[in-house]
């Protein structure tokens, strides 16, 4: 059976969704044992080394130069992006900072999107509204919102994101691979000369500390290939608003393996965000 191309774009939106949230929880473990640079640093060097061998196994054309600073320029969005994301995720907790920086993140391409390709039909609106309010929902715990440091942080954080995901949309082939080496060739190459100047503490202690730094390298970089395969399937903003609902998996890892208090706004919140793939979807079916 063929998807059509709507269900194309929420099903890898999803798988997106899903890499990144448990991406996220893992980077924001590594992150609480050391500097939120030093992780990122890791974890990208390790994702460079992975998408090579992707894009070699693969046997994937290189793309024009266009592709390689588009994915350069991504990558540097995004780095600053995840630096301070992990950062708000150590500082505070999880199933806060998540949602506050996948809203910002996703208002760039949403607001790109609309401008350029007009606006979606009326249930997929209503399906974006709910989605933004679901990751509201999720962010509020325990009657309290963020303190300053982690609103400036996600402000930081979102805009990062959004805006590689902008600049990830404007690679003009099909390599998927290749683009994303351009970005994580960049990222890696900042990162490790940050740590190296400031002489971060960089290296594990321990095999576990080294696994959620992989596991955040590995699924970062599955996340960003589900989701170039979402904005190619579809309209960008679609594949945005779908792919930033990755807090419901950050903030549901968080309750089983670290015993965060789920409220019941949160799990509205979470329910909300069902709802919202539902409505964005209905257009396709109907």
């Amino acid at each position: 059976m063929t998807l059509s191309p709507e269900l194309t774009v929420i099903a890898f939106g999803l798988l997106a969704s899903m890499s990144w949230g448990t991406a996220d929880f893992n980077g924001g473990l590594a992150s609480k044992r050391l500097p939120a640079v030093a992780v990122v640093a890791m974890a990208h060097f390790l994702g460079l080394l992975l998408l090579i061998a992707l894009a070699l196994l693969s046997g994937e054309a290189i793309p024009p130069t266009s592709d390689f600073i588009w994915g350069a320029l991504a990558g540097l969005a995004g780095t600053v992006g995840l630096v301070s994301f992990y950062q708000a995720l150590s500082y505070g907790r999880m199933g806060i900072a998540a949602p506050l920086v996948a809203v910002l993140a996703v208002s760039v391409p949403l607001i790109i999107g609309i401008t350029t390709n007009g606006a979606p039909p009326t249930l997929q609106i209503v399906g974006f509204a709910v989605g933004i309010v679901s990751l509201i929902l999720v962010s509020y715990s325990d009657g309290r919102l963020p303190d300053r440091k982690t609103l400036l942080l996600a402000f930081s954080g979102g805009i990062g994101f959004g805006v590689f995901l902008l600049f990830i949309d404007r690679v003009e082939s099909q390599g998927v691979f290749w683009p994303l080496v351009a970005a994580r060739a960049a990222s890696s190459s900042v990162l490790i000369l940050i740590t190296r100047v400031t002489r971060l503490e960089w290296q594990p202690r321990d095999s576990r500390h080294w696994l959620t730094v992989i596991m955040a390298g590995l699924l970062d970089i599955a996340g960003n290939v589900f989701f170039m395969f979402a904005s190619r399937a579809g309209r960008l903003d679609i594949a945005a608003v779908v792919s930033s609902l990755y807090p419901a998996m950050t903030v549901l890892l968080a309750w089983f393996f670290l015993k965060e208090r789920l409220s019941r706004i949160q799990l509205f919140g979470i329910v909300a965000a069902l709802v919202a793939i539902i409505l964005i979807s209905l257009p396709s079916t109907a």
